[in-house]
């Protein structure tokens, strides 16, 4: 992948833009739609409406984050003729509804990850998608950390044989803010609402890195899952928690490549910490998601006595999407992955072409985190995947 260009501009009126959810997601895609035009050329757009369910929280955040309106039905938003766009930030219990109905208005839909709470939900929105895209719908799931500089890079290095034969992948998500007992009871701990826990909320990122960096399907899936903390404080009494504190698994590749994936959002002392490292015969890559602007790189081809891992600094004009950015050295962070995601949103839309990763992308994630909770049923079991039903990951 070569630093994206920067896309054109569509004639025609502004593409209106709505966006349904405010809360940790919705401020973070606000964010990126607010300012991708200030370092992008991307299609005119005018940040239309913003939709949740609480008129005055949600008429708050509207002002708050640049939104000309808001509204509290997304059905109705569905039904304008000046809504052409719609992102869903919502909670995954909701995506499929909102996603196959905005689909099959004829609006392009940007959805965050995971796809959905179920693999049935799933594939109903992967079908809606290619129905859509028959009539220049456009649709594309929300795996920020492929718009990390530094992974879009380690990407390119390995598609160019950098690293030789990968034989290995080591993926860690890690986070800690359910440490705590006694922290409250939320969506996020309820499987009727959340679907899983770590393994939708993070599994999702890594497995979705394995898929983007190496550029396969995968064929095995052993895992396990595990909760710490079985009951937390409910607003009348404790409450069943109902999901996963943290997944284990085990992926085999088509490739012949074997990946170990772990996730925890009960990892003291951890905050949000995604580590990478892509061991191959002539090479290896190491990534940490706290050194954003870094990637480690070994050249196993060079003499013994040069090896070593070397550190680069992703801030060079020539590294993917950083000639919109600053001046060599003036790192960027975590919310720049998001106008890096919504910028190439726009530039798909734009030019007509399916932009990446696409709903069937996120379905094959999907595919791999039922077999992960399957696995983990049967006392961590082979579950086999077929290379036709996890297809292999399109270009970013």
């Amino acid at each position: 992948m070569n630093s994206p260009d920067n896309g054109t501009t569509l004639d025609g009126p502004p593409l209106g833009v709505a966006m349904i959810g405010y809360a940790f997601m919705g401020k973070a895609h606000s964010n990126a739609w607010r300012n991708v035009a200030s370092y992008f050329d991307v299609p005119a757009f005018e940040q239309k409406v913003l939709v949740g369910r609480d008129a005055g929280q949600v008429a708050a955040a509207a002002s708050k984050y640049g939104w000309t309106e808001s509204a509290t039905d997304w059905r109705s938003v569905l039904e304008r003729d000046d809504i052409h766009i719609v992102d869903i930030c919502a909670p995954g219990w909701m995506h499929a509804e909102i996603a196959i109905a905005a689909l099959e208005a004829g609006k392009h839909v940007l959805v965050e990850k995971p796809l959905a709470n179920t693999l049935a939900e799933a594939e109903a929105m992967a079908g809606a998608a290619r129905a859509a895209r028959e009539r220049g719908v456009q649709s594309m799931i929300g795996f920020n950390y492929r718009r990390v500089p530094a992974l879009a890079l380690a990407r390119e290095l390995i598609a160019e044989g950098r690293l030789g034969t990968v034989r290995h992948v080591r993926a860690a998500y890690l986070q800690d803010w359910l440490v705590d007992a006694d922290s409250p009871m939320t969506w996020r701990l309820n499987k009727e609402t959340a679907g899983s826990g770590a393994l939708g909320d993070i599994a999702s990122h890594t497995i979705d890195q394995v898929l983007f960096l190496l550029g396969g399907s995968v064929t095995e899936v052993s895992g396990r899952l595990h909760t710490f903390v079985t009951s937390r404080p409910g607003a009348d009494g404790p409450e069943e928690v109902t999901v996963d504190d943290a997944a284990w698994a085990t992926l085999s590749l088509a490739s012949g490549a074997i990946a170990s994936v772990e996730v925890s959002r009960v990892a003291t002392g951890q905050k949000n910490s995604l580590k990478l490292e892509v061991y191959g015969d002539k090479g290896a890559i190491v990534f940490d998601l706290e050194n954003l602007n870094e990637l480690q790189f070994l050249d196993a081809t060079l003499p013994a006595r040069e090896q070593g891992f070397r550190r680069i600094l992703v801030n060079e004009p020539e590294h993917p999407y950083m000639d919109a950015w600053w001046p060599q050295g003036h790192v960027i962070g975590w919310e720049h992955t998001f106008t890096h995601e919504i910028r190439d949103f726009l530039a798909a839309i734009d030019g007509g072409t399916p932009p990446s990763p696409s709903f069937e992308e996120g379905l094959a994630v999907q595919r791999v985190l039922a077999a992960i909770e399957e696995s983990a049923n049967a006392k961590s079991c082979i579950i086999q995947l077929t290379a036709a039903a996890v297809p292999a990951t399109e270009g970013a």
